[in-house]
């Protein structure tokens, strides 16, 4: 099973937000480390799972849409011939090609109906057939969502198995490894989508950081409603 990076960074980027947003939410509520394991790890789980899930949905609806618009465009090739060809003709007699040289990329394009169907797809509906497996896309938008969550509760395990209660000083090497994680999930993005990677690593890091504060400070004023 091949891994797809982009679904990959998806899944990292909500699975650091959500899963840093709760600790922030439980610690501004001052609860204790082990509501933070069990919530923290319940979302990796369930919420990992639910967008796997929806990846894969998606991912498996537009391929039976492009795959039925290539029917239909086959029935339209073997049915409506000489329509097609104008088609054809619009298209690239709008790209700038006329006369002799029209007629030739015409008369090349329609007579290979592979090639004739791929541009019409393309060129007249738009639509790019992505080879991608949906089951693929789903595991690795599920690979993403837990590895790079799991990477906030880190530091709740170490100083629960060291039974050390200090719920601030885990927080704080919370934040620092998750706005680490935030930069460097950034940075791959960027590399990937051929974007500034450390501008791209910054952006990410501060939609992570926003996110985390303002689920930090929501659980802070309810803490202070409740008492």
């Amino acid at each position: 099973m091949k891994l797809h990076f982009d679904d990959f960074i998806y899944g990292s980027i909500d699975g650091a937000v959500t899963t840093f947003a709760i600790i922030a939410g439980v610690v501004g509520a001052s609860l204790s480390p082990g509501i933070i394991l069990i919530l923290g790890f319940a979302n990796l789980f369930a919420d990992g799972f639910s967008m796997a899930a929806a990846n894969y949905q998606a991912a498996k609806a537009r391929n039976q849409f492009i795959e039925m618009k290539r029917k239909q465009e086959e029935w339209e090739i073997d049915n409506l011939e000489e329509q097609e060809k104008e088609e054809i003709r619009e298209i690239y007699k709008k790209k700038g090609f006329k006369d002799e040289l029209l007629e030739e990329v015409v008369r090349i394009i329609t007579s290979r109906r592979k090639v004739w169907v791929d541009t019409m797809m393309k060129e007249e509906l738009g639509l790019i057939e992505d080879e991608k497996n949906p089951l693929e896309s789903s595991v690795s938008t599920f690979i993403g969502f837990n590895l790079i969550g799991l990477i906030p509760l880190i530091p709740f395990m170490i100083f629960i198995l060291m039974k050390i209660d200090a719920n601030s000083e885990a927080f704080v090497y919370s934040t620092i490894s998750v706005m680490a994680s935030f930069f460097l999930v950034g940075m791959i993005k960027g590399k990937i989508v051929k974007k500034p990677k450390i501008r791209s690593g910054f952006y990410t890091l501060i939609i992570g950081g926003i996110a985390s504060l303002v689920a930090y400070y929501v659980g802070y004023g309810l803490k202070i409603l409740i008492q």
